[in-house]
């Protein structure tokens, strides 16, 4: 098992940090609140990142977990509906 493995691209999270390895995104998950560390999005992120890790997988797979993760606390914004056009004649 190597999670000192890099990721293909630093993940980039709060305050300025990057995730430069496995090792960094596993300690940055275990780091965070329980309530937030236990959430599915979370969850999902660690287990990407321990099957990337333990079967030799490749890394994209843990960074788009963390990304999801990551990106689950910031909601799309929301569009304004268009509204009905009105027909020129």
């Amino acid at each position: 098992m190597s999670s000192s493995r890099p990721f293909d691209e630093p993940i980039p999270v709060p305050k300025g940090k990057l995730l430069l390895t496995l090792r960094d995104a596993g300690n940055y998950i275990t780091k965070l609140p329980k309530a937030e560390h236990a959430a599915p999005e979370w969850q999902a992120a660690m287990e990407a990142l321990i099957l990337v890790a333990e079967l030799n997988g490749p890394t994209m797979f843990a960074r788009i977990g963390v990304m999801l993760a990551l990106q689950h606390s910031n909601p799309a914004p929301k569009i304004a509906p268009r509204g009905k056009r009105s027909i020129v004649r």
